[in-house]
């Protein structure tokens, strides 16, 4: 396996992964309706491009397919982390998390992120913690994720 930095050219596929993961992984805790306005099919591609492009985000790939995807901010905001169905509990998440921890440690004493109902149990075996659920509107509906937070103690730095 092998993480590397997101370029421009990456962003079909991983709009793409975006879609199909939340889709078939997160329908156990979201209704289809939740989950067509969390991840829809028709996506603006230059938006994402540029959320991308403007954060610290990694690829995962095996065999030369992209498997997952993750970005972090500069203040240590962890927006996304993604990896397809068909690759999950296979570590693929845990090296993107590291290496989207590595890269802001050092900046930050702490990462934040606003997980799904699905992602709480990664989130905390990293050593995050919730600090309160929250609800997003999209479209009328109602979504709900979890605001974490990981401290770093100085030893990790």
């Amino acid at each position: 396996m092998e993480i590397r930095s997101y370029i421009a050219e990456d962003c079909v596929f991983l709009t793409e992964l975006f879609y199909q993961t939340v889709h078939q992984i997160n329908q156990k805790d979201y209704s289809l309706r939740q989950l067509e306005v969390w991840a829809p099919k028709e996506v603006e591609t230059q938006k994402w491009n540029k959320r991308f492009l403007s954060s610290y985000t990694v690829v995962a790939l095996i065999k030369e397919k992209i498997v997952g995807f993750g970005n972090i901010d500069c203040d240590g905001y962890l927006d996304c982390l993604y990896v397809h169905a068909n690759y999950q509990r296979q570590g693929v998440a845990t090296l993107i998390y590291e290496a989207l921890e590595q890269k802001v440690k050092r900046q930050n004493h702490r990462i934040e992120t606003h997980a799904s109902i699905t992602a709480i149990p990664f989130f905390q075996a990293k050593g995050f913690n919730v600090l309160r659920p929250q609800v997003v509107i999209r479209q009328g509906i109602e979504l709900e994720n979890f605001i974490m937070e990981k401290v770093i103690k100085k030893s990790e730095t």
